[in-house]
């Protein structure tokens, strides 16, 4: 496995989970649940939302993503 896909797969992954927290906290708001706070879901969802940051600024420091050079 290439270190591109890695990248990639691991980046799709925490955007899933992200969806994920977001998506609990949500019906914990909506149904009134009080089992958990809905503040540790969406802590969770800036947790990894700061480490997808940080795998794309690694990623692309190292050279293992490139960006796109023309937007259009």
């Amino acid at each position: 496995m290439t270190a591109p896909l890695l990248v990639k797969l691991v980046l799709v992954s925490l955007l899933i989970f992200i969806i994920f927290n977001l998506g609990r906290a949500l019906f914990i708001m909506v149904k009134g649940q009080h089992e958990q706070p809905m503040s540790q879901y969406l802590g969770r969802r800036v947790l990894f939302s700061v480490a997808v940051i940080l795998v794309l600024l690694v990623a692309l420091g190292l050279g293992y993503i490139q960006p796109n050079t023309r937007p259009y």
